[in-house]
C-alpha cells in the first residue's frame, strides 16, 4: 500500500466549521458519507487542519428559513459557518431583495454571536435575464458590505454538468460533491486561519 499523500493534522484544538444550506449541503440523494460535510472535512483534514464538519443543511430550505433557525442549527462552539444558501429562492423567484435582506440578517445573527462567516454565493441561470443580474450580485455585494469571507459560487465546475450531477440536473452527484469541496476547502481554510 503506497503512503497516503494527506498531511497529519495540525496540533490545537479542532476547528468547528458548520454549513448552513438547503439540499446541496445536506447530501441530498446521496449516501452521507458521500455528502458534501463528509467530503468537505476530508479536503481540509488533507490539508493538514484540524477540523470537524457539521451539517445543517435542510432540504428545500430558503434564505427565509435559514433565518429562522440559524440560532438553533449553529451551534456556538462553531469557529466557522458556511451559510450556503439562496438556490431554492432563485428557483422559486423569490424577490433578489428579500434573498438580500435574509442573508444579511443571518451574517448579522451569527456576527451577533462572534461566530466567523464565510458567504457562498449561488448563480441564476442567464435565461433568468434581469432576475439573475439582480440575483447574481448578492452575495459579491453582501460580501463586501460585510466584510466576509466569499466563495463566489459553490456550484462552479459543477452546474449544469451532465458527468456531476443526479439525473435532476440540480442536485450534485458524489463526483460533484468533491469538486465542489475540494474547490471550497482553500478558502475555508483561509478563513479558519484568520
Amino acid at each position: 500500500m503506497s503512503p497516503s499523500p494527506t498531511r497529519a493534522p495540525s496540533d490545537g484544538p479542532e476547528k468547528i466549521v458548520t454549513l448552513l444550506g438547503d439540499s446541496i449541503t445536506a447530501g441530498f440523494g446521496l449516501p452521507s458519507a458521500e455528502a458534501l460535510p463528509v467530503r468537505l472535512e476530508e479536503a481540509l483534514r488533507a490539508k493538514g487542519l484540524r477540523v470537524r464538519v457539521r451539517g445543517a443543511g435542510v432540504s428545500g430550505d430558503t434564505t427565509g428559513g435559514g433565518l429562522a433557525r440559524v440560532g438553533y442549527s449553529v451551534q456556538d462552539d462553531t469557529d466557522l459557518c458556511i451559510v450556503a444558501l439562496g438556490g431554492n429562492d432563485m428557483l422559486q423567484g423569490v424577490d433578489p431583495k428579500t434573498v438580500r435582506s435574509n442573508l444579511e440578517a443571518i451574517i448579522t445573527s451569527l456576527k451577533a454571536r462572534d461566530i466567523p462567516v464565510l458567504l457562498a454565493g449561488m448563480k441564476a441561470p442567464p435565461q433568468y435575464g434581469a432576475y439573475a443580474a439582480e440575483f447574481d450580485r448578492i452575495f459579491a455585494d453582501l460580501a463586501r458590505k460585510e466584510d466576509v469571507p466569499a466563495y463566489p459560487f459553490l456550484l462552479e465546475g459543477v452546474a449544469l454538468d451532465r458527468r456531476y450531477n443526479q439525473p435532476d440536473g440540480i442536485h450534485p452527484n458524489a463526483e460533484g460533491v468533491r469538486i465542489i469541496a475540494n474547490g471550497l476547502a482553500p478558502v475555508v481554510a483561509k478563513a479558519l486561519s484568520g
